[in-house]
């Protein structure tokens, strides 16, 4: 078997050829430390490759598995962490100023809970600066490339996750979710990923953007593997207030129930208007999928959901200023040019703009709580677009990050608002062969319904299969 194929194995199929020994988690870790080092310098998807320590994870999952003990069900499976989470010993650089790099002492939560599974943590993604943007076009670290084409954006801020996931430089990936930033990426570069339930997976130890948005999730290339991360991961932990202790239903038999009986709304206003119509196109093919499969379609409507885009960003604005205001007073220029238009407007916000978004996201909660009374789970394209060129002038790259922002949240920042689970999986190609995203939405703590129906459609078609047109470099 290739390197090649091994670094585009299914996690679950990964780890149990490294627990029956069929192949040892130090082979499986260095076939992907090839690959990163053939593929990455065009990718740019990591920050920190953590060749040597990942060897010495591998080594310690073999020498038990030698000695009889159950490897956990990540058993040699590399997985790359998003750098604004903690993992002991290596810096958190948010792909931020090295001034505001910091060395962690303990993993976050997430990451122990990885590694506990026999995960083995390969290294560190690149991201837009603190997670505050869409296309992952940073002045520190250089910009994240989409596989499928290497002069587009890949989507952010979880840019370096979704890349690394889409090109085979590791098996799964961890990003976070504040206003579409797993589902965006995933969505321009073709790869599945899930935003849990607000408070299914613990924020300890993780760079915050706005408290009451960020969500963490995995990013993989199938939604059995999303579910597979999501089992190992959720759970409450003290050190986040907002994580509770909700039990995971049965994923993996859940997963084969199919679609017979779902009823799959479509809000049409809003979510699925101002779209790209090759985008469009492939999420209306998308429903007939469902509809094949044996799902219903029925109409929701949310009256208010223009009003939802606002609210998000006064949300935003103001709880990012918050966490970095006195970094801000310290060392603006440390900043780059966009994240310091983003941040400083936070001064500006009237507290009462902010109490007022509030109170509107309650109300929107109950609209999307009202419109899921009447179907499992809704369904709207991801994003509005494909991927976009990267700006390779960086006194234009600021404002054409401004204004990708707005195009690329507006159909996943709201869900960020409710809270709900989201689900974004690869739903065709357009004319120029780049990747789409078909979104599913369910309702709280019920990922195993979007799972469910994710799966039900992946397995109905082979866009998961596709690999980017990415060839190591020759020396």
């Amino acid at each position: 078997m290739t390197s090649d194929v091994l670094c585009f194995m299914p996690i679950g199929d990964l780890a149990a050829q490294v627990a029956s020994r069929e192949r040892s988690a130090l082979e499986v870790t260095r076939a992907f430390l090839s690959r990163i080092e053939a593929i990455n310098p065009r990718v740019n998807a990591y920050t920190l490759v953590m060749g040597e320590e990942a060897e010495r994870q591998a080594r310690r999952i073999d020498e038990a598995i030698a000695a009889g003990r159950s490897p956990g069900p990540l058993a040699g499976v590399p997985i790359a962490i998003k750098d604004l989470i903690d993992v002991t010993g290596v810096p958190t650089t948010a792909a931020a100023h090295r001034r505001f790099h910091y060395t962690p002492e303990r993993d976050a939560p997430l990451v122990a809970r990885l590694r506990a599974a026999g995960g083995v943590i390969i290294g560190k993604t690149n991201l837009h600066e603190f997670a505050y943007g869409v296309t992952n076009i940073n002045p520190h670290f250089g910009p994240v490339r989409n596989p499928w084409d290497l002069a587009l954006i890949p989507g952010g801020s979880s840019g370096g996750s979704a890349a690394a996931v889409a090109a085979g430089l590791c098996a799964g990936a961890l990003g976070s979710d504040t206003g579409g930033s797993i589902r965006i990426p995933s969505s321009l570069c073709g790869t599945v990923g899930l935003k849990p339930t607000y408070g299914r997976i613990p924020r300890t130890g993780v760079v915050a953007l706005a408290w009451t948005l960020d969500h963490l999730g995995p990013i993989t290339r199938t939604v059995r593997d999303a579910a597979l991360l999501l089992r190992v991961m959720a759970g409450a932990d003290p050190g986040d207030p907002a994580s509770v202790e909700d039990a995971l239903p049965p994923l993996d038999q859940q997963l084969d129930d199919g679609l017979r009986g779902i009823r799959i709304g479509v809000p049409r206003r809003f979510f699925w208007e101002q779209t790209d119509p090759q985008v469009q196109g492939l999420a209306e093919s998308a429903l007939r999928v469902l509809v094949d499969r044996g799902a219903t379609l029925v109409d929701r409507d949310l009256p208010h959901a223009e009003d939802l885009i606002s609210a998000v960003a006064i949300i935003i604005t103001v709880e990012a200023t918050a966490y970095h205001e006195r970094r801000l007073r310290r060392s603006l220029g440390a900043y780059g040019e966009d994240l310091q238009i983003r941040l400083l407007r936070g001064f500006f916000v009237p507290g009462t703009d902010y109490v007022l978004a509030q109170r509107a996201r309650a109300f929107f909660t109950q609209e999307f709580t009202a419109a899921l009374q009447g179907a499992d789970v809704l369904v709207t394209p991801t994003t509005t677009v494909p991927a976009r060129p990267i700006e390779e002038d960086p006194a234009a790259a600021p404002a054409v990050s401004l204004a990708m922002s707005t195009e690329l949240t507006r159909f996943t920042a709201p869900i960020n608002l409710t809270g709900f689970p989201a689900l974004s999986v690869p739903c065709g190609f357009t004319r120029g062969g780049l990747p789409v995203g078909l979104q599913i939405i369910g309702k709280p703590f019920d990922e195993g319904t979007v799972l469910r129906a994710g799966h039900a459609y992946e397995q109905a078609t082979e866009w998961h299969t596709r690999r980017p047109p990415l060839q190591p470099l020759t020396r």
